[in-house]
């Protein structure tokens, strides 16, 4: 039987992805609300989906009794009602990262988990659809590099000041660099290292730039049972890389590391999802980009047999958590 899903937020890139993915699994688009803060964004929809309808009412969608998931990159701070929303008229959720901007958010996202028993799930995109990952996870998952002691998660991104709609500037409307980012890191320090219960050691941002009222630059240490985590997200990708940003994960074990270089290895081999593996056997260099992504057909298989093997509901709380409360403790840096 096939499974429907219908787009309600169109305004990051991200929907390009999330919407691929789910087809990709074997799901069908019923349709999407082309309300957007961006115009790029809902042009680059409709060039990509040609064949999806468009229909003018949000709710139309989310009261149709046969599409049972929503899919959400709305401006950050709508996605937590959009989702509230959905889920009350039955809908499982998928949303772009982040999944809360607010304490507040998360508090009736958790609610409405709850009492309705949907699924709501976020798409960090810097797991889910990097290949390099998911070799990764197999590998320490199969002892490769020992026990995890720390990871080192860098997330650069270039700024391209131009095109940023008006809400990207307002930390009301994304939550704040180490909210907007920085989950992505959270979320691979609690997989990796298999925490249960991690917490923030320290936060910083700071306002390099010259932008007004805008962070470019984050930093977190976390902690976990018997592992520790560093986190460096920024806005400074220089215009001369061929990536959007040089995003890695080094992961130390007790008997040999991990590096994934997921977008760009500079100066080195072309293309992306690239690892290196040392440990006893020696060192080595893995090309992941042909590994399949799991996260979209273990999705809907949870939607399906109502379970959890995409990611436990309790796992994205807790990212969503300890995302809000670094930066709500962050130190500025001068």
């Amino acid at each position: 039987m096939t499974q429907y899903f219908a787009v309600i937020g169109l305004d990051h890139r991200h929907i390009y992805d999330l919407t691929a993915g789910l087809i990709d699994a074997g799901l069908e688009c019923a349709g999407y609300w082309p309300e957007t803060s961006d115009l790029r964004v809902l042009e680059g929809f409709r060039k990509r989906f040609p064949d999806v309808l468009e229909v003018r009412d949000r709710f139309e969608l989310m009261e149709n009794p046969g599409i049972g998931i929503a899919v959400i990159a709305a401006v950050p701070c709508d996605r937590a009602e959009f989702a509230i929303d959905a889920m009350s008229r039955g809908m499982d959720v998928m949303v772009d990262k982040p999944g809360a901007t607010s304490f507040e958010q998360l508090a009736v996202l958790e609610r409405t988990v709850a009492e309705t028993r949907r699924i709501f799930s976020v798409c960090f995109s810097e797991r889910f659809l990097t290949p390099s990952t998911e070799v990764a996870l197999r590998m320490v998952r199969d002892g490769a590099i020992g026990r995890v002691i720390q990871t080192v998660g860098l997330g650069p991104h270039r700024l391209n000041r131009a095109i940023r709609p008006g809400w990207f500037w307002k930390q009301e409307a994304h939550g704040g660099i180490l909210v907007d980012i920085a989950s992505h890191q959270i979320d691979q320090f609690i997989v990796f290292t298999g925490s249960e219960r991690p917490e923030i050691v320290h936060s910083s941002v700071g306002s390099f730039g010259g932008i007004p009222g805008f962070d470019d630059f984050g930093e977190i240490s976390l902690r976990g049972e018997g592992a520790s985590g560093y986190v460096r997200v920024d806005w400074f990708t220089a215009d001369g890389l061929p990536a959007w940003g040089d995003g890695r994960l080094t992961i130390l074990g007790t008997e040999g590391t991990i590096e994934l270089r997921k977008y760009v290895d500079i100066a080195g081999r072309s293309g992306t999802d690239h690892l290196f593996l040392v440990n006893r056997h020696g060192a080595r260099h893995v090309d992941c980009a042909g590994e399949k992504l799991s996260y979209f057909r273990a999705f809907a298989h949870d939607v399906k047999h109502r379970a959890q093997t995409a990611m436990p509901q309790s796992h994205v709380f807790t990212v969503c958590r300890l995302a809000l409360e670094a930066q709500a403790r962050a130190v500025r840096i001068a």
